[in-house]
């Protein structure tokens, strides 16, 4: 049975199925309909300064700064700062563009790569896998360095605008064009683009603190299975490689959680910000969430907590333990010692972490395990004398299962990773050479699990749908809000336009251009990443999968075997988030193609026109036009990945029920309870306060 449930997992659980699953459980947090919103606004709002600017002029220069302006070129003519605002956008639009369609193209390349450095490494000698595969990782990380460099092009870009209007509303601020509590609002919005600059500084620092521990962790990997397995009992093999597997997990969980804090980055600029009572709360936020880095650490040993407690598990049989089993009378000692030292391991490694809830929770777990190991070290020798302190410790362990279940179903929810994930490729192929001895047992494991992983599944599936529909929702609410602020401006008649609604112009631009700056950082993040994890591949895991000796013990899942199956995993970790990027680039280039560079194309030539001809008159009729279409154009797609979305959730979920439940047998009702209970107190668990 734990044969035929681990290939059928395999079979629902192929890399094609593990991309489309991140992007998946990643839509509501990368949903870049979200960043395509702001540019139709930002193209309309500088076609409307280049309209104004041709009906109005004045000095901006009475007060200017002691050290000269930095980004104003012309402050004598507030028409030719206009202008220079219109003409770094136009730039600044032409730069996303190219550079945009320039990832889609490496990005697309990444997946050949990454299948010829599969082959190399399960088909290849150490020798081989040593002289070929590096070139392979290494060119995914040149496309990822040359992707990180186009993401760093375009932002700039769109930071030169926001530093042109800031230097701008400041200029008229010091001219004195404004009184009272004009100038205090203005004051306000400059200051509250500063404070973004701060956050985004902020991010930036988190970031970096982010590639240390993914290295730190990555690096630890093969040291912590080598430890496991010099103190593994003898027969234990299946056993060993379950743990494995949940050293495997929690890299991949390290490294999902992360990308995803690099994607939330997004959804908290632009859609949480909005619900603040004012910026300064924002930026506190901003300021805890440098902290999430240290959570994601913690939360990514769920796995193998997990794993380790469901070993205790072996000796248990509902009402009964197997005490006789469980003492080795030759060694004269128990076996769960093993078990023992791994949450000691575990805990150990916690404990560096700084304090909050999500470590707390992890050393209770560690903690109740070391407990119930110890009772049975105490009784196993000679039993425990009465069925009490059975029943006691068979008690406090299925609580323990239940809480190291919810505590995995709160990582899942948090670190945005699938729920349901396949065996590494080296240890599957041993796992279905060691089957023979635990058969029973290991089949009954085997569909505990599945039960549980099934309902995972079914809950951050649903969880990810929720989330979505917010989105949208939002998106659409804000669609209709950058609507009324375009129909509001274009209201106007030429001889009511004066300085107030051109500042106010401006400051929306500043905003939307903000907005567009941000997803750019975020891109020029994910590249940092998958950069960084191919370093530590080639300087750390490739020289452990060569070196590794075979083993103490004569296990045929040794050493060298794992840090194959570590290589796969984080190659397929960088390749998994360069398919991600190539998704949200080739939906960029798509609408950009399709609503934004004729728009732009537009803009520039209504800025050489002469303004006093009839044809400037129809180029701008003709740009509003245009970006009203290009604002529709994009709802529409909003609406159809919204469909897409849920048709992809239903199927994956359909096809991991139909194919998996159909081998699986009945759960006992009481299973399904707990098992439900489990998954719901982690998925739907509230964010504590530090």
């Amino acid at each position: 049975m734990a044969s035929e449930i681990v290939k059928k997992t395999q079979s629902i659980t192929t890399a094609k199925d593990m991309r489309e699953s991140t992007q998946i459980i990643m839509k509501p947090y990368a949903n870049w309909e979200e960043y395509l919103k702001p540019a139709p606004l930002s193209i309309a709002i500088l076609g409307e300064l280049v309209f104004i600017s041709s009906k109005t002029d004045f000095s901006i220069n009475k007060n200017p700064p002691k050290d000269g302006y930095k980004y104003i070129r012309y402050p004598e003519s507030f028409r030719a700062c206009l202008m220079q605002v219109c003409n770094s956008g136009w730039w600044a639009f032409n730069e996303a563009h190219k550079s945009m369609d320039q990832i889609r193209l490496h990005t697309s390349t990444v997946p050949d790569n990454m299948k010829t450095a599969v082959k190399i490494l399960f088909q290849g000698s150490d020798e081989v896998v040593q002289a070929f595969l590096p070139d392979q990782l290494q060119n995914i990380q040149t496309i990822a360095d040359e992707c990180e460099n186009l993401a760093c092009a375009a932002k700039e870009k769109f930071t030169d605008v926001i530093k042109i209007i800031q230097e701008l509303l400041e200029a008229c601020v010091n001219a004195e064009h404004f009184y009272g509590e004009e100038v205090e609002e203005i004051k306000k919005r400059l200051e509250e683009a500063k404070m973004r600059e701060e956050a985004s500084r902020k991010v930036s620092e988190r970031s970096a603190k982010a590639m240390k521990t993914m290295e730190r962790e990555l690096g630890k990997a093969h040291e912590n299975y080598k430890k496991a397995m010099d103190s593994l009992p003898c027969g234990w093999e299946i056993i060993g490689m379950d743990f494995a597997a949940g050293i495997t997990e929690g890299i991949t969980s390290l490294i999902n959680g992360l990308v995803s804090k690099v994607t939330c980055f997004d959804s908290q600029t632009g859609q949480e910000s909005t619900k603040k009572k004012d910026t300064c709360d924002y930026i506190r936020d901003m300021q805890d969430a440098a902290d999430e880095v240290d959570k994601i650490n913690i939360y990514s040993k769920s796995g193998e907590i997990l794993q380790t407690t469901k070993i205790l598990g072996k000796y248990i049989k509902e009402k009964n333990i197997e005490w006789k089993k469980l003492y080795d009378q030759k060694k004269k000692c128990t076996k769960t010692d093993f078990v023992a030292k791994q949450f000691e391991r575990i805990q150990s490694d916690l404990q560096r972490s700084p304090e909050c809830n999500p470590k707390l929770k992890a050393l209770r777990l560690c903690k109740t395990g070391i407990n119930i190991c110890r009772q049975l070290a105490k009784y196993a020798p000679e039993g425990p004398g009465s069925e009490g302190k059975t029943e006691k410790i068979i008690r406090i362990w299925k609580e323990l299962i239940k809480s190291a279940r919810a505590f995995d179903s709160k990582s899942k929810s948090v670190t945005k990773s699938p729920s349901m994930t396949p065996k590494p490729p080296m240890m599957y192929q041993q796992a279905n050479k060691s089957e023979g001895s635990g058969k029973k047992s290991a089949g009954e494991r085997a569909t505990q699990n599945a039960h549980f992983r099934i309902e995972q599944t079914r809950a951050q599936l649903g969880k990810t749908r929720e989330m979505y529909e917010k989105c949208v929702e939002n998106m659409e609410k804000n669609q209709k809000e950058l609507t009324d602020i375009l129909v509001t401006m274009r209201n106007c008649e030429v001889k009511e336009i004066d300085l107030n609604t051109i500042i106010e112009m401006l400051v929306k631009g500043m905003d939307a251009m903000g907005k567009l700056k941000v997803q750019w950082e975020k891109m020029e993040l994910f590249f940092q990443m998958v950069s960084n994890i191919v370093k530590t591949t080639l300087s750390k895991t490739l020289k452990n999968s060569v070196t590794a000796a075979e083993g103490v013990q004569t296990l045929s899942y040794n050493a060298k075997l794992f840090s194959k199956d570590l290589l796969y995993n984080q190659a397929f970790q960088a390749s998994n988030i360069a398919s991600l990027v190539h998704l949200i680039s080739d939906t960029y280039t798509e609408v950009s193609t399709k609503y934004l560079m004729d728009r732009v194309s537009s803009l520039g030539k209504l800025m050489a026109m002469d303004k006093s001809k009839p044809e400037f008159e129809q180029e701008h009729l003709q740009l509003q036009n245009g970006c009203d279409e290009a604002q529709r154009g994009i709802l529409h797609l909003v609406i159809k990945n919204k469909k897409d979305f849920e048709r992809s959730a239903d199927a994956r979920l359909e096809r991991i029920e139909g194919e998996l439940l159909a081998i699986l047998p009945a759960a006992t009702p009481e299973e399904i309870k707990e098992i439900k209970e489990a998954v719901d107190a982690g998925m739907n668990e509230e964010e504590e306060e530090e």
